[in-house]
């Protein structure tokens, strides 16, 4: 029963992970570009994408004690009624040219993000020890479709409204979010036993100081955010180098692609040799991403760019979120959960915010050196782990 129960979980939070994640790229293909036409100021044309970092900020801690109380269920679907509000601003502000309004539309869609990125948490929650790393790869594998979703739905709704692009587009992006709140409802996952509600575990300040925590916490805000800050500012530089907005597409299809693809063997990469093997080498793999947008800006390089991060993205991210369930009991995995995404998605933020600016005076080559320094700091850190883990 409990077998059937976890594959069950599996299955309808990969579905809302794949709804979630289409509505996602399709605003992170759009909005720059949308940004670039209202915008008096040509330099905030990632504000839109930056306030949706924000918003998954600031709704992680209220996202996870929401669901300590009234469960994952009804706790995401209250997350994709708040997305549905996001996507209805974000058509007001794309119709009458309103940037501020469109920045908010921005911002409420990534309050439902704060709730969305629970979902791979939730896959694990009742999970049994050895499944619990295939659950978290397998939710986010549920990203896979959106890949070609999001970007195509983007194209596809372009120009469907006469004299307003991407109108169409945005009424996608709700229909997928109101689906999502439909679907997630299936979701089984128990609320906290009351024995276990009463316990309040350790201070969050305790869990916070492990060594595993830290690592964990470190690599996947250095994924997260090098993953994000380069994302962000790709269809701006592919725009900068007279590349058609199709071409712009199609890489972020296939970045989106190799982000969840993996996912259908990721878990059992980290069950066979380890979490922070695979953080590492999902890190060498973003590295050479990096290395690859400095060497060129032909459609080729952005291409093996975004396909090198987001396949290093997967590696790591998943490898770091298995590593946080060995930090906390049932009692203090909202907290830690929450606290764990708060750090990763602030610093998300500020890096979006800075990538418009940095993409506005330096262009496209000093956004990708400023990632590399996180990128080995991140590396010496799990390797540090690593060598810990063994000696003990």
């Amino acid at each position: 029963m409990d077998n059937h129960r976890d594959w069950r979980n599996v299955a309808v939070l990969a579905t809302c992970q794949m709804l979630y994640n289409s509505g996602r790229s399709l605003l992170v293909a759009t909005s720059p570009l949308i940004a670039y036409e209202i915008a008096e100021n040509k330099a905030l044309s990632t504000v839109p994408i930056s306030l949706a970092v924000i918003g998954t900020a600031a709704a992680t801690i209220p996202a996870s004690l929401l669901m300590r109380r009234v469960g994952r269920s009804l706790g995401f679907a209250t997350g994709s009624a708040i997305g549905v509000a996001g996507g209805l601003t974000c058509l007001h502000g794309l119709y009458h040219g309103n940037f501020t309004t469109f920045c908010l539309g921005a911002l409420l869609f990534g309050l439902f993000s704060g709730f969305a990125q629970l979902y791979r948490f939730a896959g694990a929650d009742v999970a049994p020890e050895h499944f619990k790393s295939k659950a978290i790869s397998l939710v986010l594998a549920g990203g896979l479709v959106a890949a070609f979703v999001g970007p195509e739905l983007a194209i596809l709704g372009h120009h469907m409204v006469a004299d307003t692009p991407f109108f169409a587009s945005y009424i996608f992006m709700i229909a997928l979010t109101v689906l999502s709140g439909v679907i997630v409802m299936g979701v089984n996952i128990p609320k906290l036993s009351p024995e276990e509600a009463r316990k309040p575990g350790r201070p969050i300040g305790e869990i916070m100081r492990q060594r595993v925590f830290i690592v964990a916490t470190l690599c996947g805000v250095v994924a997260q955010a090098v993953m994000n800050l380069l994302m962000t500012s790709t269809p701006l530089a592919m725009r900068h180098a007279s590349h058609a907005f199709s071409d712009t597409a199609l890489v972020i299809e296939w970045h989106i692609f190799f982000m969840y693809a993996p996912g259908f063997f990721t878990g059992s990469l980290i069950n066979r040799i380890g979490a922070v093997p695979t953080i590492c080498a999902g890190i060498v793999i973003q590295t050479m991403g990096v290395a690859a947008a400095l060497s060129g800006d032909g459609v080729g390089n952005f291409w093996f760019a975004m396909a090198a991060l987001g396949l290093g993205w997967n590696f790591a991210f998943t490898a770091s979120t298995n590593l946080l369930t060995q930090t906390y009991t049932p009692s203090e995995r909202a907290k830690t959960q929450a606290a764990y995404n708060f750090i990763i998605f602030t610093v998300v933020a500020f890096g979006s915010l800075s990538s418009g600016v940095l993409m506005h005076w330096f262009g496209w080559a000093w956004v990708n050196a400023g990632a590399a320094p996180l990128l080995i700091v991140s590396l010496l850190t799990a390797a540090w782990l690593g060598m810990a883990q063994r000696r003990a």
